[in-house]
């Protein structure tokens, strides 16, 4: 006789949006306690925020005196000031070129980031974006007046000194953590010795040495733009903790990679470009690309040694006395360009560890 029992779908507590708060948010004690407190601090901050940036805010204020005295932001200020932030000192009729280069730099990366042009292209496309880059803010050639890089500033200075500290750090790091796991004792220690002595030494020192030491051991007569030498510590600095973080990659991958990498005849350069490498660098995905963001935030440290980039640019925006007093909204306006970009970068980071992730699963 044929069972009359019939599979019943799970009670509605068991399943569905409650189900999951009470997984989520009420499984304990504690975690009750934290989801209350954490929906009490939600509601005592968020109102306040969208009223004063939002319902009370002054978006199109003719002067400050307007603003003053008034409870909400007064975004007025980045209206009036938004070329002075986003291209700092640059020639006000040339400012154009700063923006075409910014948006060429911000297109070869996203380029980059499509793995349809992950070909011998890419190279290319590189080369006659920085090559076009150069020439933008440079000048000098095809009818345009020459800006000297000390009034280089903004926005674009910050994706300069980011896209070329990033991109040139990557590989010498490279070098440094294969150099480090070398059988040959004197590139070990040459590349230990390099990785401890930056790692040891926060970046703000770097950049007073490169601002204010290096020039000292130059030959008479020689010397080395500051923006030049400030890209140079950046470099310098972000490949030693990239140099780490592939080390830990490489260690991560079984000796057993190796060893089948050796028995296949494959030479050195063919076994870690081939085999080892691809493996040691998607493993270690997340934290590199946490590097590149706090890269891109570092280097607003170059406020310290008077460079232009973004922070400084919105410094010296606040500078005005007619628009005083409105450090608040410049401070949260940059904020958010910041957040962009390192928003982005995390999100593309998750999009391609997923892509990568061939490996067994539980």
């Amino acid at each position: 006789m044929a069972s009359t029992t019939e599979s019943m779908a799970p009670p509605n507590l068991q399943t569905g949006p409650i189900a999951w708060v009470r997984e989520r948010l009420f499984s304990s004690p504690l975690n009750a306690i934290l989801t209350i407190l954490s929906i009490w601090l939600l509601a005592a901050t968020i109102p306040p925020i969208i009223e004063w940036g939002l319902i009370q805010a002054h978006f199109t204020a003719a002067t400050s005196a307007e603003c003053r005295g008034q409870p909400g932001a007064c975004w007025a200020f980045i209206g009036e000031k938004y070329r002075l932030i986003f291209f700092g000192l640059y020639p006000y009729a040339e400012q154009w070129r700063p923006l075409i280069a910014g948006l060429i730099l911000i297109g070869m990366i996203i380029v980059s980031c499509m793995p349809s042009f992950w070909k011998p292209r890419l190279l290319v496309i590189w080369i006659v974006g920085l090559v076009a880059v150069g020439v933008l803010m440079w000048g000098g050639i095809l009818g345009l007046r020459f800006v000297e890089d000390t009034l280089w500033g903004g926005l674009p200075l910050t994706l300069i000194l980011a896209t070329f500290g990033i991109a040139i750090a990557f590989p010498f790091g490279l070098i440094l953590a294969m150099g480090r796991r070398s059988k040959m004792p004197a590139i070990k220690t040459l590349c230990i010795m390099y990785i401890e002595l930056i790692r040891g030494v926060p970046l703000i020192s770097m950049l007073f040495m490169s601002s204010v030491m290096l020039p000292l051991f130059l030959p008479e007569g020689f010397s080395i733009d500051k923006l030049l030498r400030a890209q140079i510590a950046i470099i310098m600095f972000a490949a030693a903790y990239i140099a780490e973080v592939v080390r830990g990659g490489l260690q991560a991958i079984p000796k057993g990679q190796y060893e089948g990498a050796d028995s296949l005849g494959l030479s050195y350069g063919q076994k870690m470009g081939l085999v080892v490498l691809p493996q040691a660098l998607k493993v270690v995905i997340p934290p590199m690309v946490g590097l590149f963001i706090a890269a891109f935030k570092d280097t607003s440290l170059v406020v310290i040694i008077g460079i232009y980039d973004l922070m400084q640019s919105t410094k010296v925006s606040l500078t005005d006395p007619a628009w005083r007093g409105f450090s608040i909204e410049a401070y949260v306006f940059i904020a958010f360009i910041y957040f962009i970009f390192c928003f982005s970068m995390s999100k593309y980071s998750k999009a391609l560890e997923d892509r990568l992730a061939t490996g067994h699963k539980r």
